[in-house]
């Protein structure tokens, strides 16, 4: 017997009939549903300490189960002492299961357990179906061990959907009982 995320069955069991419905949909592939999600961490101070980098991969791969990929700046830039090749931040990409997985995390523990929590406002929206938010500490996550921890970091999620508008995408992200403020 196959395992398969809470998530990814509720989509296929009663939010994608209830969105063909409510939009009136010819076919259930009109559908929208989130194809990715893509974390990234951007850490301008590593310039100076290489280290930063390191702790940073580390910590995204705990918390999303994949492993992170540094990324390398592609240009100098003399103000900020920044070099072509040199790491300056991290970033992970979750598709399937994995994506199910840490969206149901993200949603039923990570967010609720952020400082004065009330909501991730909705104005992240592109025009084109696509969700991005800024999280203030990776501490939020359970996987992170907060005395190993050196420096507090932010980071960038994106949920990448096959809707056409924002409002459909919305509808989407709303069946998952995703927190937007009021």
């Amino acid at each position: 017997m196959a395992y398969t995320p809470r998530l990814q069955t509720k989509y296929q069991e009663e939010i994608s009939p209830a969105l063909k419905e409510k939009f009136s949909y010819s076919t259930i592939m009109q559908v929208p549903k989130i194809t990715k999600i893509c974390i990234n961490q951007g850490l301008g101070k590593a310039v100076a300490d290489r280290k930063m980098v390191d702790a940073a991969v580390e910590e995204m791969t705990s918390i999303t189960g994949q492993r992170a990929v540094a990324c390398l700046s592609t240009k100098d830039v003399s103000n900020f002492k920044l070099r072509k090749g040199m790491p300056i931040g991290a970033k992970v990409t979750l598709r399937g299961e994995r994506m199910y997985e840490f969206l149901d995390r993200l949603i039923t523990v990570a967010l609720p357990r952020t400082r004065d929590f009330r909501g991730v406002r909705s104005s992240g929206f592109d025009g084109r179906g696509n969700f991005t938010f800024g999280i203030k500490e990776q501490i939020i996550f359970p996987e992170i061990n907060i005395e190993k921890v050196k420096n507090i970091n932010g980071m960038d999620i994106t949920f990448v959907t096959t809707a056409n508008t924002d409002e459909e995408a919305r509808a989407l992200l709303d069946a998952f009982k995703f927190p937007f403020t009021k």
